[in-house]
């Protein structure tokens, strides 16, 4: 019984010292929950509170390959309110000989700082053309409590959006991209011209450029787009890196993204690889914290991340960058916001397959194939870019051309949209890109949060002809015609080389058709689209969206409408023709008004004529009398 009693207080003592040893860890600084997930524990978090001028530490990135590297910090102070209200901003000066040779580089973003081995932050902020390698580092407290709570990528807000028929049928594509919430500040007020501070204009404070490594992306291509890269806080590099293969999502454990290792956002992968490039700052089992800024801030993601290496760091005079090899993916970027990005290891994001077959202007066949990530801001970017540097790869990049375009885009639940266009001109390929851009973003835009592509498949046709002509005028056999009798439409079309030759057109008068002047329209699809009375539209849900993208005008054709004067209406995307005056009024009375847009012609049928040699452009207008 003794013996019992002594090992139970044994025991107890036992107990007693390991909680006292555990009060004493724990006092020295906040410790994160480490996750099941990870065998390796979670660094213990410097208070800001606790930083003083003076203090050091040390930091790690990668300078090369895949193993971090330490390098000296000193704290200089901090900046209360950057980059925002109840935020601040860690200064301190770095040192050591791999950083004294590349000073603070684009893609050092997230490499993490440690005082006496508890985590004090990101490095994430950089001085233009400072002297020194200074830099603004993200306090760790604040890149976790932002991402606490937060959800996922954010749905649809389920509601209906006004979509402009003139900007469906459009091929003239602007990208749209983000910009960063917190951009280059600088630190001296504007002041007056003469003062003693005016010297001091232009020192500022930014975000550390996020290098994005373009595989497979030609400079010329590049050059177009890099406006709207620049403009969102990105540093486009083209032609360095390596390509992303198309590969499913690998495994990980303790020695996956710690501290300090290299990550890439893989945005897209296959023949095609775009990735940006970063540094992990901190890892809590299967979450990841890095780049200390936003990517693009796009709140909610969905988006790769991989494992990457080094190839090496480049010196520069304006910027020094990183130049990054994508590995292996292995999770999702789940969150873009303003002190970093979170990812989780193990989860596969949600990508867009896209295959490409294009024929060349020596008739060749070239197959690409690759993914991109399903994003509303990104997606039509990134496939602007790789559509048009498909046809810029492979055939000329000076003169016109002219460029057909075939394929389907499939959106899960719905039927698939079908594209088929045309252009002939100097910018033929840019346009070509347009075409396929606009339907996808205006999917990925219109606020149904059901939206789903499951894949894009386009055949692309290339040849070094200019092949456009225009409608003159056109003229009827006779311009009196009984009920259920046709008349023929002779449409003069002239190339661009003088040629003319004329297109015959029967137009059939309906039996039931009012006896008086009926109007014959005859224009190519987007002049057609133009002059449509309904100019914008609100889908009632994603099925309707996708039936009006599929009946968008075509470019290339010619389209005839038989019209009456006659009072009508159009109701969302319904006309309603022929409508008796009574009705009308009823629409627009003393206690109701709007929702219907008034028709002076009401539209008896409307078809498309089948495609020409040429691309033509133009509308003419003539009238019929019926007997």
């Amino acid at each position: 019984m003794q013996s019992l009693k002594h090992q139970l207080t044994l025991l107890i003592v036992i107990i007693t010292a390991l909680s006292t040893f555990s009060i004493a860890v724990l006092g020295q600084g906040a410790v994160v929950k480490t996750s099941a997930k990870s065998t390796a524990p979670a660094p213990a978090l410097f208070p800001l509170e606790d930083l003083r001028p003076g203090m050091k530490g040390v930091a790690r990135t990668v300078f090369s390959g895949s193993e971090t590297q330490e390098f000296g910090v000193e704290i200089l102070g901090v900046l209360p309110g950057f980059t925002g209200p109840r935020q601040s901003t860690i200064i301190a000066k770095l040192s050591g000989s791999n950083v004294d040779r590349t000073s603070v580089f684009a893609g050092m973003s997230g490499s993490p700082v440690f005082i006496d081995d508890r985590l004090v932050g990101a490095i994430a902020y950089s001085f233009p053309f400072a002297k020194e390698p200074i830099c603004g580092i993200t306090p760790i407290k604040q890149m976790i409590d932002i991402f606490e709570g937060g959800s996922d990528k954010a749905k649809g807000n389920g509601g209906p959006r006004a979509i402009s028929f003139a900007k469906l049928a459009s091929a003239e594509w602007q990208p749209a991209l983000p910009r960063q919430s917190v951009g280059a500040t600088s630190l001296i007020a504007p002041v007056a011209a003469g003062s003693p501070l005016e010297s001091l204009l232009g020192q500022q404070i930014q975000p550390i450029a996020t290098p994005v490594v373009f595989g497979g992306i030609s400079q010329q291509t590049l050059s177009l787009f890099s406006g709207a890269l620049t403009g969102a806080g990105l540093l486009p590099v083209s032609g360095i890196g390596g390509a992303a293969a198309i590969t499913p999502l690998a495994a990980f454990d303790e020695k996956t993204l710690t501290p300090g290792t290299s990550v890439s956002v893989l945005l897209v992968r296959g023949d095609y690889s775009v990735a940006a490039s970063g540094t992990t700052t901190f890892r809590d089992g299967d979450r990841i914290y890095a780049f200390g800024h936003p990517f693009l801030n796009l709140g909610g993601s969905d988006m790769p991340m991989a494992e990457s290496s080094v190839v090496t760091v480049i010196p520069n005079s304006y910027n020094s960058f990183k130049l990054a090899v994508p590995g292996r993916m292995v999770g999702a970027i789940s969150q873009d916001r303003a002190t970093g990005v979170f990812g989780q290891l193990g989860h596969t994001p949600k990508m867009i397959p896209v295959k490409i077959t294009l024929h060349t202007s020596r008739n060749r066949a070239e197959e690409f194939s690759y993914e991109v990530v399903s994003d509303e801001f990104l997606t039509p970017l990134l496939m602007g870019i790789t559509v048009f540097n498909s046809i810029g790869a492979r055939e000329r990049a000076v003169g016109d051309s002219t460029i057909s375009v075939r394929g389907s885009i499939a959106v899960e639940g719905q039927k698939s949209i079908a594209l088929e266009r045309r252009f002939s001109s100097a910018n033929a390929p840019m346009l070509a890109a347009g075409s396929v851009v606009g339907p996808v973003g205006e999917l990925l835009a219109s606020g149904f949060d059901n939206v789903n592509i499951t894949g894009i498949v386009l055949d692309i046709a290339s040849s070094e002809n200019k092949s456009v002509a225009s409608l003159e005028r056109i003229s009827l056999d006779r311009t009196e015609v009984a009920r259920g009798e046709s008349v023929e439409v002779q449409a003069y079309v002239r190339t661009d080389s003088g040629r003319q030759f004329v297109e015959r057109i029967p137009v059939q008068i309906p039996a039931d058709a009012p006896a008086g002047q009926l109007m014959i329209m005859v224009g190519d699809g987007a002049a057609m689209q133009e002059s449509s009375v309904t100019k914008v539209f609100v889908p009632r849900d994603l099925g309707q969206l996708v039936s009006t993208i599929n009946k968008i005008k075509k470019n290339d054709r010619l389209y005839l409408r038989l019209l009456r004067p006659a009072p009508g209406v159009v109701i969302g995307t319904s006309e309603l023709p022929n409508l008796p005056p009574s009705v009308v009024a009823t629409l627009n009375n003393d206690r109701s008004s709007g929702g219907y847009t008034p028709m002076a012609l009401s539209l008896i049928y409307e078809r498309e004529l089948a495609p020409a040699e040429f691309v033509i452009a133009g509308q003419q207008v003539i009238s019929v009398t019926v007997k």
